[in-house]
Parts: structure tokens; sequence; C-alpha cells
């Protein structure tokens, strides 16, 4: 199922019709499909055309999460924290916080012997 609505929404692409919404939306069904990495790629092109989408940060910090990109994961997450504060999206801000918290306790436990 999902390949099929990435097929529709692909055809949308460099259209009247393509916007962050559409690049979010790619990027969700790519992340529902298990490509957290290409799911990674649509969402950065989605917070590039608006800045400002808390929901786009959140899901890129966790496509590159599961992709293994820890520490662009932690960035993508801090960056998020920043956008939905200051848009006072304070429940988006709260998960995004946990997210990278618990990023950050992996990447010590990994790191410790």
């Amino acid at each position: 199922m999902s390949t099929t609505i990435i097929a529709n929404l692909e055809k949308l692409l460099d259209g009247p019709r393509d916007n962050a919404l559409l690049r979010f939306s790619l990027g969700n069904e790519h992340l529902k499909a298990g490509d957290p990495a290409q799911a990674a790629i649509r969402f950065r092109e989605a917070v590039t055309r608006d800045s400002k989408f808390s929901a786009a940060w959140k899901l890129l910090g966790k496509s590159l999460a599961e992709s293994g990109q820890t520490a662009e994961a932690l960035a993508a997450y801090e960056e998020g924290i920043s956008v939905a504060d200051a848009r006072g999206d304070i429940q988006a801000a709260k998960e995004m916080s946990v997210f990278a918290k618990r990023l950050r306790k992996q990447a010590a436990d990994e790191q410790a012997p």
C-alpha cells in the first residue's frame, strides 16, 4: 500500500503542489515502508522549504536515528526543539527533548566499556 501512495505522491514532485507538506508526506510514507534513509531525505527537503515545520523536524530526527545517524538525529532534534519552542508548540518540543535525551543516553551507553 505504501509503495502505491509513494508513487502517487512522487508524481506531484516539482509541480505546482510541491511544498513542505508534500515532502513531509513522502517522508512519512517512506518511514512507514521501512526506509528511514529515504525518509530522512524527504524530511530534510520539507524543513528546507519550511524551517518552522515542527513535525518535519521531529520525524527527521526519528528517521536519522533509525538510520544509525545519531549525531545528525540529535542535531535535528535540537533544531526542532528550538523551532517548536519559538512557535509555542510545547508538545512537539517535549517529545523531541525526550527523544534527544534517549539518544544521548544510548550513545553514552554504547561508548561505555
